[in-house]
Protein backbone atom coordinates (compact mmCIF):
# COMPACT_ATOMS: atom_id res chain seq x y z
CA UNK A 1 0.00 0.00 0.00
CA UNK A 2 0.99 3.72 -0.76
CA UNK A 3 -0.53 5.63 2.15
CA UNK A 4 0.04 9.32 1.78
CA UNK A 5 0.91 11.43 5.00
CA UNK A 6 0.34 15.22 6.37
CA UNK A 7 1.43 16.77 9.77
CA UNK A 8 1.52 20.43 10.60
CA UNK A 9 4.93 22.36 11.09
CA UNK A 10 5.73 22.67 14.73
CA UNK A 11 6.22 26.46 15.90
CA UNK A 12 9.97 25.81 18.09
CA UNK A 13 10.99 29.53 18.44
CA UNK A 14 13.84 28.54 16.79
CA UNK A 15 11.94 27.62 13.62
CA UNK A 16 12.44 29.30 10.56
CA UNK A 17 9.21 31.63 9.65
CA UNK A 18 9.88 31.06 5.52
CA UNK A 19 12.42 28.08 5.00
CA UNK A 20 9.80 25.39 5.19
CA UNK A 21 6.97 27.79 3.59
CA UNK A 22 9.41 28.52 0.41
CA UNK A 23 9.86 24.84 -0.10
CA UNK A 24 6.25 23.84 -0.46
CA UNK A 25 5.15 27.01 -2.67
CA UNK A 26 2.76 28.77 -0.08
CA UNK A 27 3.07 31.85 1.42
CA UNK A 28 4.56 31.93 5.25
CA UNK A 29 2.59 31.75 7.95
CA UNK A 30 3.87 34.53 10.33
CA UNK A 31 4.66 31.54 13.28
CA UNK A 32 7.98 29.93 13.68
CA UNK A 33 7.53 26.23 11.51
CA UNK A 34 10.97 24.33 12.95
CA UNK A 35 9.98 20.63 11.96
CA UNK A 36 7.06 18.22 10.44
CA UNK A 37 7.43 14.82 11.20
CA UNK A 38 6.80 12.03 9.53
CA UNK A 39 6.06 8.37 11.64
CA UNK A 40 4.02 7.29 14.36
CA UNK A 41 6.44 9.06 17.20
CA UNK A 42 3.29 9.44 19.62
CA UNK A 43 4.56 12.81 20.64
CA UNK A 44 3.02 13.79 16.77
CA UNK A 45 2.17 11.14 14.81
CA UNK A 46 1.71 11.83 11.11
CA UNK A 47 -2.06 11.44 9.74
CA UNK A 48 -3.08 9.25 7.30
CA UNK A 49 -6.26 10.41 4.65
CA UNK A 50 -8.92 8.99 6.39
CA UNK A 51 -8.45 10.77 9.51
CA UNK A 52 -6.32 8.43 11.45
CA UNK A 53 -2.97 9.33 12.63
CA UNK A 54 -0.55 6.60 11.75
CA UNK A 55 0.41 4.99 14.77
CA UNK A 56 -3.45 4.06 14.60
CA UNK A 57 -3.29 3.40 11.40
CA UNK A 58 -0.63 0.82 12.19
CA UNK A 59 -1.94 -0.86 14.95
CA UNK A 60 -5.10 -1.47 12.47
CA UNK A 61 -3.75 -2.08 8.93
CA UNK A 62 -0.03 -2.98 10.05
CA UNK A 63 0.07 -6.66 10.69
CA UNK A 64 -1.46 -7.26 7.38
CA UNK A 65 0.76 -5.09 5.63
CA UNK A 66 4.08 -6.54 7.71
CA UNK A 67 4.66 -3.34 9.72
CA UNK A 68 5.64 -4.04 13.49
CA UNK A 69 5.01 -1.02 15.39
CA UNK A 70 6.46 1.50 16.85
CA UNK A 71 8.60 2.55 13.43
CA UNK A 72 12.25 2.40 14.46
CA UNK A 73 12.92 5.87 12.76
CA UNK A 74 11.47 9.17 12.99
CA UNK A 75 12.26 11.07 9.30
CA UNK A 76 11.72 15.02 9.22
CA UNK A 77 11.99 17.95 7.74
CA UNK A 78 13.83 20.41 10.18
CA UNK A 79 14.35 24.76 9.54
CA UNK A 80 16.18 26.47 11.65
CA UNK A 81 16.68 30.46 11.93
CA UNK A 82 18.69 30.27 15.34
CA UNK A 83 20.23 27.46 17.14
CA UNK A 84 18.79 24.79 18.57
CA UNK A 85 20.12 23.36 22.20
CA UNK A 86 23.56 22.08 22.51
CA UNK A 87 22.68 18.32 23.27
CA UNK A 88 24.34 14.81 23.19
CA UNK A 89 22.62 11.43 22.83
CA UNK A 90 22.85 8.41 25.20
CA UNK A 91 24.26 4.83 23.80
CA UNK A 92 21.65 1.97 23.82
CA UNK A 93 23.02 0.32 26.81
CA UNK A 94 23.13 4.05 28.57
CA UNK A 95 19.54 4.61 27.52
CA UNK A 96 18.51 1.27 28.90
CA UNK A 97 20.12 1.83 32.23
CA UNK A 98 19.46 5.27 32.70
CA UNK A 99 15.82 4.47 31.71
CA UNK A 100 15.58 1.81 34.34
CA UNK A 101 16.76 4.24 36.84
CA UNK A 102 14.63 6.62 36.58
CA UNK A 103 11.65 4.38 36.24
CA UNK A 104 12.53 2.98 39.67
CA UNK A 105 12.50 6.24 41.42
CA UNK A 106 9.34 6.84 40.18
CA UNK A 107 10.53 10.14 38.20
CA UNK A 108 7.54 10.76 36.06
CA UNK A 109 8.07 10.76 32.35
CA UNK A 110 6.63 13.54 31.08
CA UNK A 111 8.54 15.59 34.13
CA UNK A 112 10.69 18.33 33.37
CA UNK A 113 13.23 16.84 35.15
CA UNK A 114 13.34 13.82 33.22
CA UNK A 115 16.88 12.78 31.09
CA UNK A 116 15.49 9.37 29.81
CA UNK A 117 11.87 9.13 28.37
CA UNK A 118 12.46 5.62 27.10
CA UNK A 119 15.61 3.02 26.90
CA UNK A 120 16.37 3.59 23.33
CA UNK A 121 19.34 5.80 21.82
CA UNK A 122 18.87 8.45 19.30
CA UNK A 123 21.70 8.19 16.50
CA UNK A 124 20.48 10.77 13.83
CA UNK A 125 21.65 11.99 10.30
CA UNK A 126 20.73 15.38 8.87
CA UNK A 127 21.10 16.12 5.61
CA UNK A 128 21.26 19.69 3.89
CA UNK A 129 18.58 20.66 1.61
CA UNK A 130 19.46 24.57 1.21
CA UNK A 131 22.41 25.78 -0.36
CA UNK A 132 24.39 25.64 3.10
CA UNK A 133 23.27 24.11 6.76
CA UNK A 134 25.23 25.30 9.89
CA UNK A 135 25.99 23.29 12.78
CA UNK A 136 28.04 22.38 15.70
CA UNK A 137 29.31 18.89 15.62
CA UNK A 138 32.49 17.58 18.20
CA UNK A 139 34.92 19.04 20.27
CA UNK A 140 37.42 21.12 18.19
CA UNK A 141 41.27 19.77 18.97
CA UNK A 142 42.00 20.96 22.13
CA UNK A 143 45.22 22.49 20.59
CA UNK A 144 43.26 24.23 18.20
CA UNK A 145 41.15 25.65 21.69
CA UNK A 146 43.74 26.34 23.65
CA UNK A 147 45.53 29.27 20.56
CA UNK A 148 41.44 30.59 20.38
CA UNK A 149 41.15 30.99 24.50
CA UNK A 150 45.47 32.76 25.00
CA UNK A 151 44.45 34.96 21.92
CA UNK A 152 40.92 36.23 24.43
CA UNK A 153 43.08 37.12 27.24
CA UNK A 154 42.58 37.70 30.62
CA UNK A 155 39.02 37.47 30.55
CA UNK A 156 39.39 33.93 29.54
CA UNK A 157 42.34 32.87 31.61
CA UNK A 158 40.16 30.50 34.09
CA UNK A 159 39.31 28.41 31.23
CA UNK A 160 42.89 28.49 29.86
CA UNK A 161 43.43 26.97 33.17
CA UNK A 162 40.92 24.24 32.59
CA UNK A 163 42.67 23.41 29.11
CA UNK A 164 46.38 23.15 30.55
CA UNK A 165 45.32 20.91 33.26
CA UNK A 166 47.29 17.33 32.35
CA UNK A 167 44.13 15.44 32.75
CA UNK A 168 42.49 18.29 30.20
CA UNK A 169 39.74 16.20 28.11
CA UNK A 170 35.96 17.80 26.78
CA UNK A 171 34.11 16.43 29.70
CA UNK A 172 35.66 17.45 32.04
CA UNK A 173 36.10 20.93 30.90
CA UNK A 174 32.33 21.15 29.83
CA UNK A 175 31.20 19.40 33.17
CA UNK A 176 33.00 22.20 34.88
CA UNK A 177 31.40 25.08 32.68
CA UNK A 178 28.24 23.96 33.25
CA UNK A 179 28.22 22.85 37.35
CA UNK A 180 30.65 25.46 38.19
CA UNK A 181 31.83 27.35 35.93
CA UNK A 182 29.28 30.08 35.22
CA UNK A 183 30.78 32.92 36.87
CA UNK A 184 33.82 32.43 34.49
CA UNK A 185 31.45 31.59 31.65
CA UNK A 186 30.92 35.16 31.68
CA UNK A 187 34.16 36.48 31.70
CA UNK A 188 34.88 34.55 28.74
CA UNK A 189 32.10 35.06 27.08
CA UNK A 190 33.03 38.75 27.10
CA UNK A 191 36.14 38.69 26.05
CA UNK A 192 34.35 36.73 22.92
CA UNK A 193 32.24 39.05 22.04
CA UNK A 194 34.58 41.55 22.13
CA UNK A 195 37.61 39.64 20.48
CA UNK A 196 38.83 39.87 17.03
CA UNK A 197 40.77 36.64 16.12
CA UNK A 198 41.45 36.24 12.33
CA UNK A 199 41.90 32.41 12.48
CA UNK A 200 38.43 31.89 14.40
CA UNK A 201 36.16 34.94 13.02
CA UNK A 202 33.39 32.57 12.04
CA UNK A 203 33.58 31.29 15.47
CA UNK A 204 33.11 34.39 17.81
CA UNK A 205 30.55 35.97 15.09
CA UNK A 206 28.71 33.09 16.29
CA UNK A 207 29.56 33.81 20.08
CA UNK A 208 28.33 36.97 19.55
CA UNK A 209 24.85 36.06 17.69
CA UNK A 210 24.41 33.24 20.86
CA UNK A 211 25.12 35.86 23.65
CA UNK A 212 22.22 38.11 21.79
CA UNK A 213 20.02 35.13 21.76
CA UNK A 214 20.82 33.45 25.21
CA UNK A 215 22.70 36.04 27.46
CA UNK A 216 25.33 34.80 29.40
CA UNK A 217 24.27 31.45 28.74
CA UNK A 218 27.51 29.11 30.00
CA UNK A 219 26.61 26.89 26.64
CA UNK A 220 27.75 29.52 24.54
CA UNK A 221 31.37 28.82 26.04
CA UNK A 222 30.70 25.22 25.09
CA UNK A 223 29.97 26.27 21.60
CA UNK A 224 33.48 27.72 22.10
CA UNK A 225 34.94 24.54 21.99
CA UNK A 226 33.05 22.74 19.19
CA UNK A 227 33.81 22.72 15.20
CA UNK A 228 31.92 25.04 13.42
CA UNK A 229 30.05 23.22 10.58
CA UNK A 230 28.98 24.18 6.89
CA UNK A 231 27.37 21.28 4.68
CA UNK A 232 26.45 22.05 1.27
CA UNK A 233 23.20 20.91 -0.42
CA UNK A 234 23.43 17.17 -0.38
CA UNK A 235 25.99 16.71 1.95
CA UNK A 236 25.22 14.88 5.20
CA UNK A 237 26.46 14.71 9.09
CA UNK A 238 25.66 11.69 11.41
CA UNK A 239 26.06 12.31 14.77
CA UNK A 240 26.22 9.49 16.71
CA UNK A 241 25.63 8.41 20.58
CA UNK A 242 27.74 11.14 22.63
CA UNK A 243 28.72 13.14 20.33
CA UNK A 244 27.56 17.52 21.40
CA UNK A 245 25.86 18.50 18.22
CA UNK A 246 23.74 21.90 17.71
CA UNK A 247 22.27 22.91 14.42
CA UNK A 248 22.18 26.42 13.93
CA UNK A 249 20.86 27.75 10.10
CA UNK A 250 19.33 25.98 7.96
CA UNK A 251 17.14 23.45 6.14
CA UNK A 252 17.63 19.91 6.07
CA UNK A 253 15.98 16.22 6.08
CA UNK A 254 16.39 14.57 9.22
CA UNK A 255 16.06 11.44 10.50
CA UNK A 256 16.78 9.38 13.62
CA UNK A 257 16.41 6.53 15.94
CA UNK A 258 12.93 6.74 17.81
CA UNK A 259 13.73 7.95 21.07
CA UNK A 260 13.04 11.03 23.36
CA UNK A 261 16.57 10.98 25.12
CA UNK A 262 18.70 14.32 25.10
CA UNK A 263 21.27 15.30 27.33
CA UNK A 264 21.22 18.86 27.14
CA UNK A 265 24.55 21.07 27.25
CA UNK A 266 23.08 24.98 26.98
CA UNK A 267 21.27 27.36 24.73
CA UNK A 268 18.38 26.53 26.39
CA UNK A 269 15.85 26.91 29.16
CA UNK A 270 14.70 23.62 29.32
CA UNK A 271 16.79 20.97 31.91
CA UNK A 272 20.43 20.90 32.06
CA UNK A 273 21.40 17.41 33.88
CA UNK A 274 25.30 18.36 33.58
CA UNK A 275 26.52 14.92 35.52
CA UNK A 276 24.56 12.54 33.26
CA UNK A 277 25.62 14.72 30.13
CA UNK A 278 29.33 14.14 30.95
CA UNK A 279 28.36 10.63 31.98
CA UNK A 280 27.78 10.33 28.07
CA UNK A 281 30.13 12.42 26.32
CA UNK A 282 32.11 10.88 23.89
CA UNK A 283 36.03 12.97 24.40
CA UNK A 284 37.27 12.17 21.28
CA UNK A 285 38.08 15.41 19.42
CA UNK A 286 38.42 16.87 15.86
CA UNK A 287 36.36 17.31 12.91
CA UNK A 288 33.38 15.03 12.20
CA UNK A 289 33.64 13.73 8.49
CA UNK A 290 30.72 15.33 5.96
CA UNK A 291 28.86 12.32 5.02
CA UNK A 292 28.49 11.70 1.09
CA UNK A 293 26.16 9.71 -0.34
CA UNK A 294 27.04 6.43 -2.48
CA UNK A 295 25.69 6.15 -6.04
CA UNK A 296 23.66 3.13 -6.42
CA UNK A 297 22.56 3.49 -9.99
CA UNK A 298 19.50 4.93 -11.72
CA UNK A 299 19.43 7.88 -9.89
CA UNK A 300 19.72 6.26 -6.37
CA UNK A 301 22.49 7.28 -3.60
CA UNK A 302 22.12 6.08 -0.04
CA UNK A 303 24.13 7.81 2.74
CA UNK A 304 25.78 5.05 4.87
CA UNK A 305 24.90 5.41 8.49
CA UNK A 306 26.82 2.53 10.85
CA UNK A 307 23.40 1.79 12.95
CA UNK A 308 20.66 -1.30 12.09
CA UNK A 309 17.77 1.53 13.43
CA UNK A 310 17.57 3.21 9.80
CA UNK A 311 18.84 3.79 6.16
CA UNK A 312 18.00 7.17 3.99
CA UNK A 313 17.96 7.02 0.02
CA UNK A 314 17.90 10.34 -2.17
CA UNK A 315 16.60 9.18 -5.81
CA UNK A 316 16.19 11.82 -8.69
CA UNK A 317 14.89 9.60 -11.56
CA UNK A 318 15.23 12.28 -13.83
CA UNK A 319 13.68 10.91 -17.42
CA UNK A 320 13.58 6.78 -16.07
CA UNK A 321 11.74 5.42 -13.44
CA UNK A 322 14.42 4.04 -10.12
CA UNK A 323 13.53 0.24 -9.05
CA UNK A 324 13.95 0.08 -5.58
CA UNK A 325 13.63 -2.59 -2.60
CA UNK A 326 11.53 -2.20 -0.11
CA UNK A 327 13.07 -4.65 2.75
CA UNK A 328 10.62 -2.81 5.72
CA UNK A 329 7.78 0.28 5.71
CA UNK A 330 9.40 3.18 4.14
CA UNK A 331 8.51 6.76 4.21
CA UNK A 332 9.41 8.40 1.32
CA UNK A 333 9.16 12.43 1.35
CA UNK A 334 9.94 14.26 -1.89
CA UNK A 335 12.00 17.82 -1.44
CA UNK A 336 11.75 19.49 -5.32
CA UNK A 337 9.87 18.80 -8.44
CA UNK A 338 7.07 16.34 -8.98
CA UNK A 339 7.80 12.95 -8.15
CA UNK A 340 5.34 9.35 -8.91
CA UNK A 341 5.48 6.32 -6.78
CA UNK A 342 4.29 2.93 -8.23
CA UNK A 343 4.09 -0.21 -5.55
CA UNK A 344 5.30 -3.67 -6.34
CA UNK A 345 1.94 -5.11 -5.64
CA UNK A 346 -0.96 -2.51 -5.42
CA UNK A 347 -2.65 -1.32 -8.32
CA UNK A 348 -2.57 2.86 -8.52
CA UNK A 349 -0.24 5.32 -7.55
CA UNK A 350 0.54 8.68 -5.16
CA UNK A 351 2.36 11.94 -6.56
CA UNK A 352 4.36 14.07 -4.39
CA UNK A 353 5.07 17.63 -4.52
CA UNK A 354 7.50 19.34 -1.88
CA UNK A 355 7.39 18.47 1.49
CA UNK A 356 4.52 15.71 0.64
CA UNK A 357 5.31 12.34 1.87
CA UNK A 358 3.77 9.17 2.00
CA UNK A 359 4.03 5.37 3.83
CA UNK A 360 5.22 2.56 1.52
CA UNK A 361 4.32 -0.96 3.21
CA UNK A 362 7.08 -3.99 2.93
CA UNK A 363 4.01 -6.07 1.39
CA UNK A 364 5.32 -3.95 -1.80
CA UNK A 365 8.22 -5.28 -2.23
CA UNK A 366 9.71 -2.34 -4.93
CA UNK A 367 8.91 0.92 -5.24
CA UNK A 368 9.18 2.86 -8.60
CA UNK A 369 10.12 6.12 -8.52
CA UNK A 370 9.70 8.73 -11.93
CA UNK A 371 9.47 11.95 -12.48
CA UNK A 372 11.16 15.32 -12.71
CA UNK A 373 12.45 15.93 -9.11
CA UNK A 374 14.14 14.42 -5.80
CA UNK A 375 12.77 12.04 -3.10
CA UNK A 376 14.17 11.29 -0.03
CA UNK A 377 13.27 7.43 1.45
CA UNK A 378 13.61 6.11 4.84
CA UNK A 379 13.92 2.47 5.52
CA UNK A 380 15.25 0.63 8.48
CA UNK A 381 18.48 -0.35 8.07
CA UNK A 382 20.70 -3.07 8.64
CA UNK A 383 22.37 -4.88 11.09
CA UNK A 384 26.08 -3.44 11.49
CA UNK A 385 29.19 -2.61 13.95
CA UNK A 386 28.94 0.93 15.19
Amino acid sequence: MLIPLANDPRDYAWGSTSLIADLVGRAPSGRPEAEVWFGDHPGDPSETPDGRTLDHWIADEGPSAGIDAPLPYLLKLLAAASALSIQAHPSKAQAEAGFAREEAAGIPRDASSRTYRDDNHKPELIVALSDTFRALAGVRDLDATRRLVAALGDGAAPLGEQLAATDASPSGIIGWLLADGAGAAREVIAAAVAADVPEFADELALARRLDQDFPGDPGIVVALLMNLVTLRRGEGLFVPAGVLHAYLEGLGVEIMAASDNVLRGGLTPKHVDATELVAVLDDTTGVPPVLLPVALGGGVRRYDVPVADFSLLAVTPGAGTASLPITGPAIALATSGSVTLTGGAAAGSVTLAPGQAALVTPDEKTLGVSGEGELFVALPGVSRSA
